[in-house]
């Protein structure tokens, strides 16, 4: 399956934005084949090429052989992917870039504590966290409230909960 990242634009018909930070991975056959159509001289020929060729890419996409999505969908991925390991598929933009996610805030949908006696809590969007250091928060976490968790060295996360001192935290699922 080859998946192609397109702005809301169409990035004219890709590319240009997306795939500048990261090295340029060669380009489906089937988007090629149309992008090649626009070479042709002749306007009646490139005319039906690009017939020929849109078609071919809409039939890739309708059996799920190419996938086109939008720049705010890779955002939006991103987002819910931030805090996991998962490998460099170079499908969801480059590292901490403009387009990457290097911080995300949230509501406590439920909150609890580990066998350890650490935080643990899940976010709206069902993400679960939990507490990797032993810091005391002044003000429990309670749900309703707002954490932001970022970025921090070495691949680690903090988490500011209710805008209290941060804690180190690390993604569970």
């Amino acid at each position: 399956m080859h998946i192609l990242k397109v702005t809301a634009l169409g990035a004219a018909i890709l590319g240009a934005a997306g795939a500048a930070a990261q090295p340029k991975a060669p380009r489906p056959a089937q988007f090629q084949k149309m992008v090649n159509c626009r070479g042709l001289s002749d306007a009646g020929q490139r005319l039906s090429c690009y017939d020929r060729e849109v078609a071919a890419v809409e039939a890739a996409e309708a059996r799920q052989d190419l996938v086109v999505i939008d720049r705010a969908k890779v955002r939006t991925a991103r987002k819910t992917l931030f805090g996991l390991s998962v490998p460099d598929l170079g499908i969801f933009g480059g590292g901490d870039d403009e387009e990457g996610v290097n911080r995300i805030e949230a509501k406590i949908a439920s909150v609890g504590r580990n066998a350890a006696g650490r935080w643990t809590f899940r976010l709206a969007d069902g993400a679960r966290w939990t507490q990797a250091d032993s810091r005391e928060l002044a003000i429990d976490p309670a749900p309703g409230q707002t954490v932001v968790i970022r970025k921090a060295a070495m691949g680690s996360f903090l988490a500011n909960v209710n805008k209290q001192v941060a804690i180190r935290v690390k993604r569970l699922n």
